[in-house]
This record gives C-alpha cells, structure tokens and sequence, in this order.
C-alpha cells in the first residue's frame, strides 16, 4: 500500500491495483501548485464530508477517470445527480470492493457543500487492503467513537488532522491514536491557511514523547506500508 500526501488532506492511496484518491483539494491550495490535478489517477475518489476544501477537485478528476465517488449518502447522491458514478454509504456500514474492504465510521465535524447543500453527516473511513489497515479520520474532533475501531481493525496507520482550530489538535490527535491503539500516524489538515499552521518540530516531539511516530509529509512525497 502506498500512500501520496497531496497537501491538507488530499491523499493517493494505491492499493490493490487500484488508485484511490481521498478529499481532493489540490487546484485551490497553493501550497500544491506542483501537483497537476489532470495528471492524477483515480479508479475511486472517498469523501469524508462537502466542505470545499475537500471536494474542490472531484468533478474535474471524476469527469476525466470515470472514477466511483464513495460517501455518505447525502454526498454520493449529490454527484450521482450530476452523473457521476458514485457509491452511497454511512456510518458503521462497510463494503468489499475491489481494492479491499472499506468501513464508513463516525467523525464530529459539519458538512456542507459550497453552493449551500446538505453535505450529511460527516465520516471518515478504516481500509483493510494488501493485509494493510488504515484509519482516515477526516475532519473531527477527539471522540470516544475512536475506541471501536481496534475493537474490529488492527491498524498499521492512523491519519489525523492535527491543525486545532476547525479540528483536532496536536494533544487531541495523540489521544486519539491511544483510543485506535496505533503507534504511526500521518498529520493532516495543517498549514494549508493561517487558522491550522503548526510548529513541526513540536508536534513531532510531543507525539515522540508519548511513544508515538508523527509523520509530517511534503506535498507529493509518499510512505510505503
């Protein structure tokens, strides 16, 4: 499983044989201008909530890839009615498709899309691929929802947004990785805009010092797992 940081929370995972795009928001961020959105593959788009900072490029990428866009049903309707292809879920449900097993789990956060639409509930997702499991807790605060998820899925990633302000924070996200009882973690959601800037060094010593790994990725760099 291979995992590309393609900045705030937009991610590329290639699992399965297959490429799965996560919360596109590529084209408005600047800080991602090296990152041609015409050049990205994309079999699936997942979408943890409609907030434009995480769905501001799946029609241009959906359009070109005739790629599934899987959310909760309020999200995956809303494309379905456009004509894309889409995959409605919520929570606690879970789906095999062909890259592997997806779970639709909860997220405190809001939802809405630009244009002023019911976005739903917001989510995030555990992925069991290549004998690999992840946790993507999209946009939300600490919940104690977290500590369901080891009760069915080892994980062998954990990726938190840890920018504060419209979510978790770095000592939020540390408590959050005990409750998924994971030990490496991958920070999203932060720098993007002055609200979610973070100091580095800090938060990576803070999460060492609680026996966890944070890692902070450049846009376009990768891990491997």
């Amino acid at each position: 499983m291979k995992i590309t940081f393609y900045g705030h929370a937009s991610l590329g995972i290639e699992v399965g044989g297959k490429h799965v795009l996560v919360d596109p928001f590529i084209s408005g961020n600047p800080k991602a201008a090296k990152i041609d959105i015409s050049t990205l593959q994309a079999d699936y788009i997942l979408l943890t909530h409609a907030h434009q900072d995480h769905i501001l490029d799946v029609e241009a990428i959906a359009k070109r890839t005739n790629a599934v866009i899987v959310s909760n049903w309020e999200i995956a309707t809303y494309y379905a009615n456009k004509g894309f292809q889409s995959h409605p879920m919520n929570h606690g449900g879970s789906w095999e498709f062909d890259f592997g097993k997806v779970k639709y789990v909860n997220a405190i956060h809001s939802s809405s899309f630009p244009d002023g639409t019911y976005g739903g509930n917001p989510g995030g997702f555990v992925i069991e691929g290549e004998r690999k499991n992840i946790y993507i807790a999209g946009d939300t605060a600490l919940t104690m929802d977290m500590k369901l998820i080891p009760m069915r899925t080892k994980l062998d990633l954990a990726i938190l947004p840890i920018g504060d302000n419209f979510t978790m924070d770095v000592e939020d996200a540390i408590t959050a990785a005990e409750f998924v009882e994971c030990e490496k973690i991958l920070g999203v959601h932060f720098d993007t805009f002055g609200y979610i800037e973070i100091d580095h060094d800090a938060a990576i010593k803070q999460f060492f010092e609680k026996g966890k790994d944070l890692m902070l990725l450049s846009i376009g760099d990768f891990i491997e797992l």
